[in-house]
């Protein structure tokens, strides 16, 4: 098996960087998820980044919640000024959109100031601090190849959870197995144990006055063993490991594959338990279903 071949949906990242007088950090989190949950949380003026990031995350990651936060600052130098004309105008707008949309929330300070062309260089004129829809381009292709950036640490950060979580996931298994052989050697003993508990109940019911026809006990004999035969479930959880390993090594995700097989685990050891006639035999059925279910718990973590 090799360890690095799967990757957990559990990790963390975070990158940060600068352009011009803004500076920025994304913050990538992730746990697990049963698909691909992307939640954004971007600084208002920034929503048309949305699409081309659930796109590239799509392309980078297959399954988790991940949450993702950008945060902005930008730096005002003491060279830089208020553009109270700018300024009045965003605030016009924010109100009237505030009172058409009962509700809303009023504007910030902070989220107008933030806006283009509001906070401009002392001496330029608002006509070249209109024109600063280049710059605000420049910083957002910035802060898209940043965001690459930011996936690709937290590929790198699931991966590395990913290794770890294979060496437990490998210990499980050798558990699972070990167990499995175990069992194997209980269940050749199921037909004598049969024997002896029928002939031993027989013995207390009729006694010897009235014992049994040989064929008779034989035929009943041979019917609970029929029953009890647990060979098949254990040839299976055989090939349910084989396969388990076998994913481990592939290198696409294998969660959801995984996950399905975890099902077929627990429906031969609940199978085993049902038709134990023993005591060891049950003890090593409950220990299987206790590491089975160990192991379903880490493979929840698998992408």
């Amino acid at each position: 098996m090799n360890p690095l071949t799967i990757a957990s949906m559990t990790g963390f990242a975070r990158v940060a960087g600068q352009y011009n007088t803004t500076v920025y950090a994304w913050e990538l989190r992730s746990v697990n998820g049963r698909g691909l949950d992307l939640r954004l949380h971007l600084p208002p003026g920034f929503d048309a980044l949305e699409q081309a990031l659930r796109e590239t995350a799509s392309r980078r990651l297959k399954r988790g919640n991940v949450s993702v936060g950008l945060t902005l600052k930008r730096e005002t130098p003491a060279s830089m000024t208020v553009d109270e004309a700018m300024l009045g105008a965003y605030l016009a707008r924010a109100l009237d959109l505030a009172r058409r949309n009962p509700g809303m929330a009023s504007p910030r300070a902070e989220a107008l100031l933030a806006l283009p062309g509001v906070i401009r260089p002392l001496g330029t004129d608002t006509a070249a601090t209109n024109g600063d829809e280049t710059e605000q381009a420049a910083l957002t292709t910035q802060l898209a190849l940043s965001f690459e950036a930011a996936l690709a640490d937290l590929a790198t950060a699931r991966a590395g959870e990913g290794a770890r979580l294979a060496v437990v996931i490998d210990d499980l298994l050798c558990r699972i197995e070990t167990l499995t052989q175990s069992a194997w050697a209980r269940a050749a003993e199921q037909a004598a144990q049969h024997r002896a508990r029928l002939e031993a109940a027989l013995a207390a019911l009729l006694g010897e006055a009235n014992p049994v026809a040989p064929e008779r006990l034989a035929q009943e004999i041979a019917l609970l063993a029929t029953k009890s035969d647990v060979r098949e479930e254990l040839d299976r959880l055989g090939a349910h490991i084989a396969a388990a390993r076998a994913l481990l090594t592939e290198p696409t995700a294998i969660g959801r594959r995984f996950d399905f097989l975890m099902q077929e685990f627990n429906r031969e050891a609940n199978t085993l338990c049902s038709k134990s006639a023993s005591l060891d035999l049950t003890a090593i059925g409950l220990d299987l279903k206790a590491a089975i279910e160990q192991l379903r718990e880490q493979v929840q973590n698998i992408e």
